[in-house]
């Protein structure tokens, strides 16, 4: 079943796309998960907030399961990606970490009436999903014990997968599909229940929520050409995507580009390429609860 969540974003129908970019995302995002497990106490109460598919708590598992363990709790307003999530980070946890999945939305202030206190809460990609973002971070913080750490993901830099020049239409696809993009998220953003301008960084907002010793960093995601199978398929459904959510913002020349881009049974499937990459960064900023 589809599941439309306050956004008017069908989660469940892109789940597909979720499982490629945590398989692609692993590598780079999983220093990330052994720099935050270090910042908690042995045996730690992980919550991950709009866990997705499951990929960012899947590493947090396997640190966890080569200590002493702990939990990992799956939170998410989606029924397909928590069920998904649940099987994949249950494969991953091992005897020693335990698993739990509710169903819950960080847009609802109530989220923390049912949800246990943890060590360390993750959310990435979210905050920016829900009207008031401050508000978002301030019930994220709310979960913490105290000494607990909060950590999101947002921002950094788009990722980008495209040549130049690829033999149909215009050249340039990829930027102005990025920039289509951006018009796309400040509408979503404005349309969202109870939108609050928050006018200011992502560190600021943490410190706003409560929290101290605020940090950020990033994560490198670097797949060069040639790229694998999966790569291929990703871009595929990635560039579909970007059109998808660009909608009427893209001229009928580049809409007829990327139909032929995304046509496996065209000359110019992307699919067939043998120069696709994936290149961008992930910023994570993270602070303490005193």
């Amino acid at each position: 079943m589809s599941v439309h969540t306050h956004d008017h974003i069908d989660w469940a129908d892109r789940l597909a796309q979720l499982r490629m970019a945590d398989a692609l995302d692993a590598e780079a995002l999983a220093p990330v998960a052994r720099r935050l497990v270090s910042m908690v106490p042995e045996r730690p109460t992980l919550v991950d907030v709009g866990c997705g598919a499951g990929g960012m708590s899947v590493l947090f598992a396997r640190e966890l399961a080569r200590g002493a363990g702990g939990t990992v709790a799956l939170v998410d307003a989606t029924p397909a990606l928590l069920e998904e999530a649940r099987r994949v980070v249950s494969a991953a946890a091992g005897e020693r970490v335990d698993v739990v999945a509710q169903a819950g939305d960080l847009a609802d202030p109530a989220l923390g009436s049912r949800v246990a206190a943890a060590d360390l809460v993750w959310a990435s990609g979210v905050v920016h999903h829900v009207g008031d973002q401050q508000a978002a971070l301030r019930t994220l913080a709310g979960l913490l014990k105290p000494g607990g750490v909060l950590a999101i993901g947002e921002g950094g830099l788009d990722m980008r997968c495209l040549p130049w020049e690829l033999g149909v239409g215009r050249p340039g696809l990829e930027q102005r599909l990025l920039g289509a993009r951006a018009i796309w998220f400040e509408g979503m953003r404005a349309g969202l229940p109870g939108t609050v301008s928050m006018p200011y960084g992502w560190p600021r907002a943490l410190r706003e929520a409560g929290l101290a010793d605020v940090e950020s960093f990033g994560a490198l995601i670097d797949h060069p050409m040639p790229g694998s199978d999966l790569l291929r398929e990703y871009v595929v459904h990635r560039i579909g995507w970007l059109a998808e959510s660009a909608g009427d913002l893209l001229d009928a020349d580049d809409r007829e580009a990327v139909a032929a881009l995304i046509d496996p049974d065209g000359p110019h499937f992307l699919g067939k390429r043998d120069d696709l990459f994936l290149f961008g960064a992930k910023a994570i900023h993270c602070g303490r609860l005193p």
